[in-house]
């Protein structure tokens, strides 16, 4: 508490202000001396700029008040010469405007020379004016000597004042040249001193920012070398003491609390470091056991039933048969099992999984007097690509229970296994029925994971249990990729395709 009241008490110094605060003071100060230079500049351009403009400004309006005479004199001809409404609407147009110009113009008696051309020019425009408004009255009342008169004598005065424009321009355009040499010179004069302010404001720029860089760069340099000391292992070096308040005083002052403890703290960071690595360990090794028991449950799925049904099957048959039709079901209901009792808790090569769909088609056969017709396209360089067992017997089980069972036309089941070509591709399985098909409602509760509504042509009994959920989900878990199996059905009685895309590592 004395600490802080006394450094309450202490006046303030520039080395106590934050860096803020020095940097909004600097800013400022050269923020008012080029705004101050800038108003100047800014006063003195707009000055000459509008001397400029007044210049030649007569010469403009003299430019504008020959150009509405010729305006005045063609309308007049044009009227003369084929009296419309058009062209007389044109003429009192141009005249309105040229008496507006000559508005502009001296009309008192001066000894100024240019005051009394512009007098002169007005008396003659009158006159002018009088004549074409004669003119224009004798066409409308068809007096063609009176209104050739007339505009003769409006052609006389129109060369006049086009004379007397003529040396009135000239002679304003000899003064305005004098006006404008003298502010080309003030234009000269202010363009040294806008260098040589902005000379002067840069050096105080520079200068400022110098000695403010300097002051927060230097212990900034300071630190930076410290702190390399200290990250190659030296914890006895430290910062010079620095009693300022600002923020470098504060940086430094933290920096050697800091490094006082630095290696109690490395220390303990290290030592949870590795309590964190042994339990990312510990983590890891459950995740791997959690996710084979997961793959060795989901392969564990089948229905004892359909064993008990199709061994029933075989019996019958002995009773109907001869043994060597017997012998040859009851083989393949053994390979069949047998495959999936050695199976079930590791892969298998497609090679194994195509020899398993077929002993599964032959024993359905059997049962049902050989109505599933099977085809099949296999692609021979894939057969020992290895994949989770029982993932292709499903597919087909679900294709026979739910497509082709109970249809009026000949059941269909294509298999075909193809590789594809281009680089990165993967192996394709394709399992087609030409069957009931299937709603988009169904595919969708099944990709998530929900059961469809249950088909009352199909009993449990002749199912092995494995739905196509437990096969998508065995896929993600072994190749550890989501999206590998797709369900395609164009609607009813338009079949159902099922893909499986098997990663390719050629």
């Amino acid at each position: 508490m004395a600490q802080l009241e006394k450094e309450r008490k202490r006046k303030i110094r520039w080395q106590d202000l934050s860096l803020t605060a020095k940097v909004l003071i600097e800013v400022i100060l050269m923020t008012v001396i080029m705004f101050t230079a800038n108003v100047v500049m800014f006063v003195q351009v707009n000055r000459m700029a509008a001397g400029i403009g007044q210049v030649y400004e007569s010469n403009v309006g003299l430019g504008e008040l020959a150009a509405a005479l010729d305006e005045v004199q063609n309308g007049t001809y044009n009227y003369l010469l084929v009296k419309t409404s058009d062209s007389l609407e044109k003429y009192y147009k141009s005249e309105e405007e040229f008496r507006s110009l000559l508005d502009r113009l001296n009309s008192r008696v001066m000894e100024n020379p240019v005051m009394l051309l512009e007098r002169n020019i007005r008396i003659t425009a009158e006159s002018y004016l009088t004549e074409t408004e004669a003119a224009i009255t004798h066409k409308r009342g068809r007096n063609v000597e009176k209104y050739r008169e007339s505009f003769e004598n409006a052609q006389k005065l129109y060369e006049y004042l086009n004379s007397y424009i003529y040396e009135l321009n000239d002679q304003q355009f000899s003064d305005n040249s004098q006006s404008f040499l003298a502010v080309q010179s003030e234009i000269r004069s202010l363009a040294v001193i806008s260098m040589v302010l902005l000379v002067i404001m840069m050096g105080v720029s520079i200068l400022m920012l110098f000695f403010m860089v300097r002051g927060v760069v230097s212990p900034l340099s300071n630190l930076a070398v410290t702190a390399k000391y200290v990250g190659e292992g030296d914890f006895n070096i430290k910062m010079p003491q620095n009693d300022s308040l600002d923020e470098v005083g504060v940086m430094t002052r933290a920096f050697n609390t800091m490094v006082s403890s630095l290696e109690e703290y490395m220390n303990l960071t290290r030592e949870n470091m590795e309590k964190e690595q042994r339990m990312k360990e510990k983590e890891l090794l459950m995740e791997a056991h959690l996710k084979e028991a997961q793959l060795k449950y989901l392969q564990s799925q089948i229905n004892p039933h359909f064993l008990f049904n199709s061994l029933n099957a075989g019996a019958q048959l002995a009773m109907l048969e001869d043994a060597e039709q017997t012998s040859i079901f009851v083989e393949k209901m053994a390979d069949f099992f047998r495959y999936n009792v050695k199976k079930g808790s590791e892969d298998a090569t497609l090679c194994e999984e195509i020899e398993a769909v077929e002993n599964y088609i032959y024993i359905l056969n059997v049962r049902f007097a050989g109505d599933i017709h099977f085809y099949k396209e296999i692609d021979e360089s894939v057969m020992e690509t290895r994949v989770p067992s029982m993932i292709l017997q499903p597919v087909v089980e679900n294709a026979v229970n739910h497509g082709i069972r109970n249809i009026d036309r000949e059941g269909e089941i294509r298999l075909s296994v193809t590789r594809e070509k281009e680089q990165g591709g993967c192996i394709l399985i394709s399992v087609k029925d030409n069957g009931k098909g299937i709603s988009q409602e169904t595919i969708d509760r099944i990709m998530e994971g929900r059961s469809p509504k249950k088909r009352e042509d199909v009993s449990e009994g002749d199912s092995t249990g494995i739905g196509l959920y437990n096969v998508i989900s065995r896929l993600e878990l072994y190749f550890d990729r989501k999206d590998l199996l797709e369900i395609i059905s164009d609607g009813e009685d338009k079949g159902t395709e099922v893909l499986i895309r098997i990663p390719d590592h050629r």
